[in-house]
């Protein structure tokens, strides 16, 4: 029986797994959430959402395809809980870590706006690890400071690094989760221990045959494989990259100066969690089986990400690719809610302090006016 209701709205939604981690860590924290609206702008990726969040309220109304900063956000209908994972691009390796002097380092402050407008009890947020480093650490204490500001009341923040597979998720995928609490609220948020996760399996071997796949299974087309990838993978051992690969002949090995620690035509290791999967194609960087020379399909990946088999995905296959390299796993933003959702309700749980310090609430004063 739920005993608490939350209207949940999100930004840079992506293909859905911050809102599945929550409706199923509401499911079984007996908390009602109740899908309000989500945005995204990608066209598959918002047609992915909404195709597998219908049971849970979302329709062609709600689930906005458009981009954020034509978003009326103001005009959006009230909600008690928010979630978005602001574009990590500018914060990441990838990125050049341009931080707030990128193109989308900027858009979180779409969702401060978004808790200036609507004020929900709270919130979580996620990026990429690199958040903390852009701008030689400015972007990240900025980003802080506006969100604790956010509001009349402002928010208490429990910023924490995570490494998702602590938490049940076979790939080693470190991200900052930021959970914002209102500051009028009488509960604090505890960052959950990984020890309620020890024993579940998270080695790429069962993530990938556990239950057994087949070909006819959502999602889980084969790429062909050139004749010299396939030659070159021959060569390369389970864990092992084109670079450090004892064995491979020198007229396989790339030409490429200074990269000596590589994801490039990297292999799985069977029995270790997956490295990071992402939204990345083409030059090696498909992410690799261990026993078969060939690219993982989508469907493969989407287990490492911990959809579920029956979770579809809309679009083409480079479509799809990036759709699921870029969603927050399922099982790790299950985790993080699961946490919020027994901090809320008062339940006991083995907890740590948030890694990246605590941040308190900075409420609106009376006298600050329009300064």
């Amino acid at each position: 029986m739920t005993d608490r209701t939350f209207r949940f709205g999100e930004l840079f939604c992506g293909p859905g797994g911050m809102a599945k981690g929550a409706h199923d860590a509401a499911a079984s924290t007996g908390v009602d959430l109740v899908h309000k609206w989500a945005n995204d702008y990608d066209r598959d990726t918002c047609a992915t959402y909404l195709l597998n969040m219908e049971r849970y309220g979302a329709t062609t109304e709600t689930v906005i395809h458009g981009n954020v900063r034509e978003l009326e956000i103001e005009a959006l209908e009230g909600i008690d809980g928010f979630a978005f994972g602001f574009p990590c691009n500018d914060f990441s390796s990838v990125g050049e870590w341009r931080g707030l002097d990128g193109e989308y380092g900027p858009l979180y402050s779409f969702g401060v706006r978004v808790l200036e407008a609507h004020e929900p009890e709270w919130f979580v947020a996620e990026n990429v690890s690199g958040l903390q480093s852009a701008n030689e650490g400015r972007a990240f204490t900025q980003i802080l400071g506006e969100l604790a500001a956010a509001g009349e009341h402002g928010y208490d923040l429990y910023p924490h690094l995570y490494s998702f597979d602590e938490y049940g998720v076979p790939q080693r995928r470190r991200r900052i989760m930021i959970v914002g609490i209102r500051g009028d609220q009488q509960y604090e948020f505890r960052v959950p221990a990984p020890s309620i996760y020890e024993g579940i399996p998270v080695s790429a071997r069962h993530a990938l045959m556990e239950p057994p796949m087949h070909r006819g299974m959502l999602n889980h087309e084969y790429t062909r494989q050139s004749d010299r990838v396939v030659e070159r993978l021959n060569y390369i051992r389970p864990g092992e990259n084109a670079f450090n690969a004892v064995d491979l002949p020198e007229r396989l090995k790339l030409n490429v100066r200074g990269a000596t620690i590589s994801q490039i035509y990297k292999r799985l290791h069977p029995d270790q969690p997956a490295y990071t999967v992402t939204g990345s194609g083409g030059g090696g960087t498909h992410m690799y089986h261990w026993n078969e020379s060939r690219a993982l399909t989508s469907r493969e990946k989407a287990r490492l990400q911990t959809f579920p088999d029956d979770y579809e995905f809309i679009g083409s296959r480079d479509s799809v690719r990036k759709q699921v390299g870029m969603a927050v796993p399922v099982r790790g933003a299950e985790a993080v809610f699961t946490a919020l959702f027994k901090s809320i309700r008062g339940e006991a749980y083995p907890s740590v302090a948030p890694s990246l310090g605590h941040v308190a609430a900075r409420p609106r004063r009376d006298d600050r006016g329009d300064q």
